[in-house]
């Protein structure tokens, strides 16, 4: 770690190498924390949000970058971790209803859970997560009272919290912003999202489909923000 992150305090940051997570991280840099980086091999279907989240970690300057080892295949029950067909060409109208089967059980759970067990031993009271209650895709675990609820939990749920060298907080600065407003706010910070993948179904040289959900949604974020994505822009698809 360089000496300028050792003086600064500790924050977990979880790092999917997504759009918001990755503004996420350039967030808690802004705001004076030594960022530690935490990613997951959780039995994805792809492996480019990882190949794109070692890129931003190293781009950005992170005090460290683990990347945590779970199978939740082992569970299925999303398009993401079992046989099940990625939806593709749905509008954000359509998004507005009900739960996607891109949605993972339990998933912010679990990686919050990580997260918790790490900041501990970093002796770090703040966890970043890039959720957003606004334009998602329905997800429970993206909601404000599940992220309060947590919150609470984790208090509860720990070493040092009950010996009183702890008071956990969960960031979640983009909880309440459009997809337009992160875009914005990361270009504010210099994010380069041409490092980013959001695909839930990317070729294998991580060009998007431009169909899934995720996708249509980060379209949407960059066409209301006023600007071109970096990311299509590299791939040639604007």
């Amino acid at each position: 770690m360089t000496n300028a992150l050792s003086s600064r305090p500790r924050a977990v940051v979880l790092l999917s190498g997504g759009l918001d997570s990755t503004t996420v991280l350039a967030i808690a840099k802004e705001q004076g924390f030594a960022p530690y980086a935490l990613s997951f091999r959780y039995g994805q279907r792809h492996i480019q949000e990882l190949v794109a989240a070692e890129s931003v970690a190293r781009s950005q300057g992170v005090a460290k970058h683990v990347v945590a080892q779970i199978d939740l295949r082992e569970f299925g029950g999303s398009a993401l971790t079992a046989d099940i067909a990625v939806p593709k060409g749905r509008t954000a109208v359509d998004m507005s209803g009900g739960i996607p089967v891109t949605y993972v059980p339990a998933r912010n759970t679990v990686f919050l859970s990580f997260a918790l067990a790490w900041a501990e031993t970093l002796g770090a009271s703040d966890i970043f997560i890039g959720v957003n209650a606004l334009d998602y895709s329905g997800y429970p675990d993206c909601r404000p009272e599940y992220i309060a609820a947590y919150e609470t939990m984790a208090n509860l749920a720990t070493k040092a919290g009950v010996e009183g060298l702890q008071k956990l907080k969960i960031h979640t600065p983009l909880i309440s912003l459009t997809k337009a407003q992160i875009v914005q706010e990361g270009i504010r910070l210099g994010v380069d999202y041409s490092e980013t993948s959001s695909c839930y179904d990317p070729a294998e040289d991580g060009k998007p489909c431009g169909q899934c959900d995720s996708c249509v949604l980060r379209a949407k974020g960059f066409a209301e923000a006023g600007l071109e994505d970096p990311l299509y822009m590299r791939f040639g698809m604007v």
